[in-house]
């Protein structure tokens, strides 16, 4: 039934959506049924994996970029109160910023090649690792902790043998946060000035009401989305499989933020 749901959701919704173009009767350039998007995307398979593979390099550097600049900036705020203090009303108030507002300058610095494109990825990334992390890194049981102190141990052994395990399974649900809004940033990124890419291939078939090609575009940048979400829900479960009950509180907990 696992398996199974996630189909019977895709083709309820695939019913769902042709049942809407039968009903109001919207032609082909507004909205392509299910038929013509599909049949569009095994027509232009080659092209779509093309700006494709584009798009899934800037999300994966982009991953890369963010979860690593996310770790070391919640293992310095866990570690460092001092720093705390200072780095946690900025990051508050970054928030407050629109990162989509920021493509423009980044294009403008970075240029229209690929690094601007991972730099939006990156930063989009950033705050839900780091929030997800540090989180983890402040609910380790104080029982492990006292512990631990008891025993002898030192700061940087509670650190790597407690903390950091016991951070685990929120890490890991700020991971599967991050892989859904990563392809936000790198699109978004195309958006604003590129050559290749999802993003580009959908805009430049929107401006030629190719809008089957759009939606074809849009499927695979979803699937993109999706097969990294449970790819890293499954590395998780599998790496952590007596953290199970955990990672679906941490999961939940996040995802309602």
């Amino acid at each position: 039934m696992r398996l199974l749901r996630p189909l019977i959701i895709a083709l309820g919704l695939t019913l769902l959506w042709q049942s809407i173009v039968w009903i109001t009767g919207a032609p082909k350039f507004i909205l392509p049924g299910p038929v013509q998007v599909f049949s569009t995307l095994f027509e232009q398979a080659p092209l779509l994996a093309k700006h494709g593979a584009v798009t899934l390099a800037e999300i994966l550097l982009g991953l890369v970029f963010g979860v690593m600049l996310g770790l070391i900036s919640a293992l310095s705020l866990a570690t460092w109160g001092p720093l705390r203090r200072w780095l946690m009303p900025v990051l508050v108030i970054s928030q407050a910023i629109p990162v989509f507002a920021l493509a423009p300058v980044l294009m403008l610095w970075l240029g229209y090649g690929m690094a601007s494109k991972i730099a939006m990825a990156t930063l989009i990334i950033y705050f839900p690792v780091t929030a997800a992390c540090f989180d983890g890194l402040r609910q380790t049981p104080t029982g492990y902790l006292k512990l631990a102190r008891t025993l002898g141990a030192s700061k940087r052994a509670q650190l790597l043998q407690i903390r950091l395990p016991a951070a685990l399974p929120a890490f890991a649900s700020g991971l599967r946060v991050a892989a859904s809004v990563a392809p936000i940033g790198a699109v978004v990124g195309e958006w604003v000035g590129s050559s290749t890419g999802l993003g580009y291939l959908m805009l430049n078939a929107n401006a030629r009401m190719q809008v089957d090609l759009m939606f074809a575009a849009l499927l695979v940048l979803a699937l993109i989305a999706v097969t990294l979400y449970f790819l890293i829900d499954f590395l998780a479960r599998r790496l952590m499989p007596w953290q199970a009950d955990s990672l679906n509180k941490a999961n939940t907990s996040i995802a309602g933020h």
